[in-house]
């Protein structure tokens, strides 16, 4: 059961962060848990892997090229669902931002 509430907690939180988020465009409420699914999935697989290949220029980087990874990863998510569409790199920074803000909101006012 808490796991329903957790997918319904995250699909709202993508499909308020699409209806803020100029550039960004998603379809229908079903279309956000697919995009909260999908990008979990790509969050336990393939994110590590980008982290440990830029390894040097997050160091560098005291940590900030991670949100350059965000964006990546959402831009990877947007090419796996259809019905979910990013403009570009900026939009999907930018829904990475809030995405994260708006899910500790939710989660905050769930318990």
């Amino acid at each position: 059961m808490q796991t329903l509430i957790n997918l319904i907690i995250n699909g709202v939180a993508v499909f308020v962060t699409g209806r803020i988020i100029p550039g960004v465009a998603i379809s229908d409420f079903f279309t956000a848990i697919v995009v909260y699914v999908v990008l979990a999935v790509v969050n336990t697989f393939i994110k590590p892997i980008l982290i440990i290949l830029t390894l040097p220029v997050n160091i560098m980087t005291l940590g900030l090229f991670t949100f350059v990874l965000n964006a990546l990863v959402i831009l990877i998510v947007d090419a796996i669902v259809p019905g979910f569409k990013v403009d570009g790199f900026i939009s999907a920074l930018l829904f990475s931002l809030v995405l994260s803000i708006i899910s500790s909101m939710l989660y905050m006012l769930t318990g």
